[in-house]
């Protein structure tokens, strides 16, 4: 049976120090667990996710190949030397050596080239999905906040780009240019692939724009930038972070598939897509020169499709 006399005390105790203006404290004490942000709760449900884990470090790898391949491998990407035309088999004794996996038909090291060819996919990629994240996410905001002529005019210029299919899209701008570089790759892609950021954003804000909290802070005579960037933003944002890191790898893939086609990535630039369009031509007798590209791009894409779904996961209220 509880103590109703001490319970009853306590009740009048607590009435006694919110007439006083004072604080109520329990017998949790210093130790009582303080009220965690979305963010928060979010950070804890992720590290304790085995597949965010994974694909963090994974990811994490991978920057790091891409930003340092010097670290792992010696060898030019770029240099071949015909007396090693085709030689050599992938062979497990010969880790991070250039002739680790063998080498292509100009004698060049697949392991050196596979490494380099990260370096522009996932700059593309990560570029790709900065531009279209800052720019959809500011027109979906734009639309979703205001409105009227706003949001007519924002959701018809999406409806067009919509139609247009994104690879012959960015097939056609890139045609136009002759010196395709990682920049030009990365605007053409992002000219092109705004608007499912835009509608994400859109329909957040419409969504966050009426809850209590924004009622509140124009009754308090808040101004248009500070509700959209203090009180919009961060409660709109989760699932715009969602699509982001799931598109990204889309983006690498996209990339790929252009230097692929021979309309991506020019000149003596190294890509993932590039080398497996050269390795098609010997697929049957020398395969491995196809599987170490594909085999680290279909890694690489896989690793940003788990840690969208992990995020997705974390940020949903509906799926904990």
């Amino acid at each position: 049976m509880p103590d109703l006399t001490k319970t009853g005390t306590d009740a009048k105790d607590a009435a006694a120090h919110v007439v006083a203006g004072e604080p109520i404290t329990t017998d949790a004490g210093p130790a009582a667990e303080k009220a965690r942000s979305l963010g928060a709760d979010a950070w804890r449900d992720l590290r304790r996710n085995p597949l965010f884990v994974i694909s963090s470090a994974l990811i994490l790898l991978m920057l790091v190949v891409a930003a340092f391949p010097g670290l792992f491998t010696s060898a030019s990407p770029s240099i071949g030397d015909q007396a090693n035309h085709f030689l050599g088999k992938p062979e497990l004794g010969h880790f991070f050596q250039e002739d680790w996996f063998g080498y292509d038909r100009t004698g060049r090291s697949i392991y050196s080239r596979t490494l380099y060819g990260a370096r522009n996919s996932i700059m593309v990629g990560l570029g790709v999905t900065i531009l279209v994240t800052v720019f959809g996410g500011l027109f979906g905001m734009l639309a979703g906040y205001f409105g009227g002529f706003w949001d007519s005019l924002i959701s018809r210029l999406t409806d067009v780009f919509f139609g247009i299919p994104f690879l012959l899209g960015a097939m056609v701008v890139l045609n136009a240019f002759t010196d395709r570089t990682v920049l030009v790759v990365t605007g053409a892609l992002a000219f092109l692939g705004w608007t499912q950021i835009a509608r994400v954003m859109r329909g957040a804000v419409i969504t966050t724009k009426h809850a209590d909290y924004v009622v509140a802070a124009k009754a308090l005579g808040a101004d248009t930038k500070r509700i959209l960037v203090r009180h919009i933003l961060p409660n709109a944002i989760a699932p715009v972070i969602v699509v982001a890191t799931i598109a990204l790898g889309t983006y690498i893939v996209a990339e790929s598939t252009l230097s692929f086609l021979g309309l991506g990535l020019g000149g003596d630039s190294i890509s993932w897509g590039g080398d497996i369009a050269d390795a098609t031509q010997d697929i049957r007798n020398n395969p491995h020169t196809l599987i170490f590209p594909a085999g680290l791009l279909s890694l690489t894409v896989l690793a940003f499709i788990m840690m969208g779904d992990a995020v997705r996961e974390a940020l949903d209220p509906k799926l904990r």
